[in-house]
């Protein structure tokens, strides 16, 4: 075979081959167009699954409170109907204005405030303190004192009733003759320790670095100093968070406030929506349209309390669970 019969059969096999090579890089590319596209399509419709759970999670918890606005601006008649409305035919705006008239707001919203801000400045000192102790004091059994904490989380807080009630009324806060401040007493005191509150500030005290504290202790500070100097203000955003739990906790207390005051006038205004207030005298019918109204009232505090200091309960929350 001549050299130039060599060389044209050697430039053919390398057309082919680059042929092929072209073809199966084509082939790639096809393919991977394919798997992008079925990533692509698959992503979407994921996407689309997860915002329709997310409306239709948002629709369940939002229902509740869409129904109770409704509520308190519809007449007797249609709340009683037997076909319901998702809003009311005549809105009755007077519906707030009478609970004014029939139901003592002023007075229940003021024990609830003084409940709440008492119950809440007692809960964070023995907070602070426990929470400091667990987290830099160095004393025997320190660690099995807060285990032994830890599990007293998994008793549910209904078995605790019974024997808050007795230590109440060892100290003579319960009776007939209960006086306001008694009431007070009998309703802030028990529930000044919370050991998840505890847990959730000691976990953020441990993530303040020990060399402040020794650096405080070669500045000849004492701990006392270095707790309210230094660890409380870096724990600010969970401390605000225990606040606000706190406060909203105290704010919606039922069974406790109703349990221990006789007289009606020292309970709460969670209290005070279940009352005869909203009850008519001749036929005891209550008057849900008045009582849903009263309801939105209280709401709204808690509401815009939540909307404006939300961004500190999630930064608190979420600062406690970084360090172990």
């Amino acid at each position: 075979m001549s050299t130039k019969a060599v060389r044209s059969y050697i430039d053919f096999k390398n057309v082919r081959v680059n042929e092929n090579i072209v073809l199966s890089i084509e082939e790639a590319g096809k393919t991977v167009d394919a798997i992008k596209s079925g990533e692509k399509v698959a992503k979407i419709i994921m996407t689309v699954l997860t915002y329709i759970f997310i409306v239709a999670l948002a629709l369940t918890v939002i229902f509740p409170f869409y129904w109770m606005i409704i509520t308190s601006l519809k007449q007797r008649a249609e709340i009683v109907s037997s076909i319901q409305t998702f809003f009311p035919t005549i809105v009755m705006w007077s519906n707030y204005v009478y609970v004014f008239q029939v139901f003592d707001f002023g007075l229940y919203m003021w024990n609830t405030i003084v409940v709440a801000i008492f119950s809440t400045i007692g809960t964070l000192i023995t907070t602070i303190f426990a929470a400091f102790a667990f987290a830099r004091l160095k004393f025997k059994g320190r660690d099995a004192v807060f285990m032994i904490f830890l599990m007293t989380m998994m008793i549910p807080g209904e078995m605790m009733v019974i024997s808050n009630y007795i230590t109440v009324a060892s100290f003579g806060w319960i009776g007939s003759e209960q006086t306001l401040t008694e009431a007070y007493l009998s309703m802030i005191v028990p529930f000044w320790i919370s050991v998840f509150y505890i847990y959730l500030l000691r976990q953020n005290f441990k993530q303040i670095p020990n060399e402040l504290y020794l650096a405080a202790k070669v500045d000849g500070k004492s701990d006392w100093h270095f707790l309210w100097r230094v660890m409380v203000p870096l724990a600010a955003p969970t401390l605000i968070s225990i606040t606000i739990l706190k406060f909203m906790g105290t704010w919606n207390s039922y069974v406790w406030p109703n349990l221990v005051t006789n007289n009606p006038d020292y309970r709460l205004i969670s209290n005070g929506l279940r009352g005869s207030a909203f009850q008519d005298v001749d036929t005891g019918f209550v008057e849900y349209g008045y009582q849903m109204a009263a309801t939105a009232l209280v709401t709204v505090p808690l509401f815009l309390l939540f909307v404006f200091f939300r961004k500190y309960i999630m930064k608190g929350v979420g600062r406690a669970g970084i360090k172990g």
